[in-house]
């Protein structure tokens, strides 16, 4: 098969009414014949030579013209020449590098930065350049995702980790351009748990969690019950699932205690107490190699996230039927919220609720003030009381 042939920018070149500025005819394709536009310019003592682009594209000598005084003023500034500029690396490349990064630097191993990357960003922008990706592409993607009932915190996460890739690839000196996310307006997020388990349907679901389902005709408990005892560690301390998932044996302080929390979500590390259910609970599952994971996976390694168990029973307990509002459904970071609202039931200070939440700002707990209402309704009546005092040493001082 014959090779197709291409244009040739070696035929004579033919001055038009400008300087610098150049026409040619010759064939774009076979059989047809167009006319090309080149431009003549100095740079660095050597004659360049550059086309434009042809007659049929809309190209004329003016527009060259135009072109060629761009370039001008460009060398004059110290600017780079458009065919000088590096092309900028793909975003798959950067999300190569950067994945593997967050792998090795990141909690739960960058789990979250691969998954967001691989369902809501591969597809959209593995082909593109950098600085082909612009805050209008990230505007429609917002709309895309909230169109497809994505929740506005997922958009969020991903609008952060594309925020975050740029940054690394400026100080990897990958890409030195603009971040496109600076000028992406962040979605609006509402999603502050209400729901909270109350005492008897913790006890119910803690039981569920204990029983192995292959027994259809009595209730047998599983003779490893791993998942619930994971919730159970995140019933009675408020410890997210990923804290619980990076135990090691060397955390957990039996004659103190205490349960030590590291690479926390604000990277802070904190203690927390354990109850006598929880302590149980450890001392069976404690090792004499104190550097191993306190629950492991199948294979013995570290789990990196919550089993699909847990809302299989919650679907079977009907705990969720009817709900549509998502901050209303029982997922397993409700046992978290739920920690934190026994606590505020009871009376618990909020400073100390922060604190055993490991919440970097007061204002993250106080949202659980509302569930202990006996405090500020003895406040009101201290209030109240000390004002009717006040009254009465006024009317004493007036009938004196």
């Amino acid at each position: 098969m014959a090779k197709k042939r291409r244009y040739s920018d070696s035929t004579k070149r033919h001055a038009t009414q400008f300087p610098g500025i150049y026409q040619r005819e010759a064939e774009r394709v076979i059989g047809k014949t167009d006319i090309a536009f080149d431009i003549s310019y100095k740079k660095d003592g050597k004659k360049v030579w550059e086309k434009v682009g042809w007659k049929s594209q809309g190209y004329s000598a003016e527009l060259a013209r135009q072109i060629r005084n761009e370039r001008i003023i460009a060398m004059q500034h110290g600017d780079e020449l458009p065919q000088d500029k590096k092309k900028a690396i793909t975003f798959k490349t950067l999300a190569t590098k950067y994945l593997k990064w967050s792998s090795e630097n990141k909690n739960r191993e960058g789990i979250e930065d691969q998954s967001r990357y691989d369902n809501h960003l591969k597809d959209r922008f593995d082909d593109k350049r950098l600085d082909e990706i612009s805050p209008f592409a990230l505007e429609r993607m917002k709309a895309d995702m909230a169109k497809a009932g994505t929740a506005p915190k997922t958009i969020s996460h991903c609008l952060g980790l594309l925020r975050a890739m740029y940054n690394r690839a400026a100080d990897w000196n990958l890409y030195l351009g603009p971040n496109p996310v600076k000028k992406v307006k962040m979605p609006v997020i509402q999603n502050a748990r209400d729901r909270f388990l109350s005492f008897e349907e913790a006890e119910i679901l803690l039981k569920e969690l204990k029983h192995n389902v292959r027994f259809k005709n009595e209730y047998k408990e599983l003779e490893d019950p791993k998942l619930h005892d994971i919730a159970v560690v995140a019933l009675h301390t408020g410890a997210r699932a990923s804290e619980i998932f990076n135990l090691k044996g060397q955390d957990i302080d039996f004659r103190n205690g205490l349960i030590t929390l590291r690479d926390t979500k604000n990277t802070e590390t904190r203690y927390a107490p354990m109850t006598e259910k929880v302590r149980e609970m450890l001392k069976g599952r404690i090792l004499d190699n104190l550097n191993g994971h306190v629950f492991t996976d199948e294979d013995g390694q570290k789990i990196k996230e919550v089993s699909n168990a847990f809302e299989r029973v919650i679907e079977r307990l009907k705990f969720n039927e009817g709900v549509t509002d998502p901050r209303q459904r029982v997922v397993f970071h409700s046992l978290r919220h739920t920690f934190a609202s026994w606590l505020a039931i009871q009376g618990t200070p909020i400073l100390t609720i922060a604190r055993l939440m490991g919440h970097k700002s007061i204002s993250m707990s106080e949202r659980y003030s509302h569930l202990s209402p006996d405090h500020k309704r003895d406040a009101v009546n201290g209030l109240e009381a000390a004002l009717n005092g006040k009254s009465k040493v006024v009317e004493i001082k007036a009938e004196g």
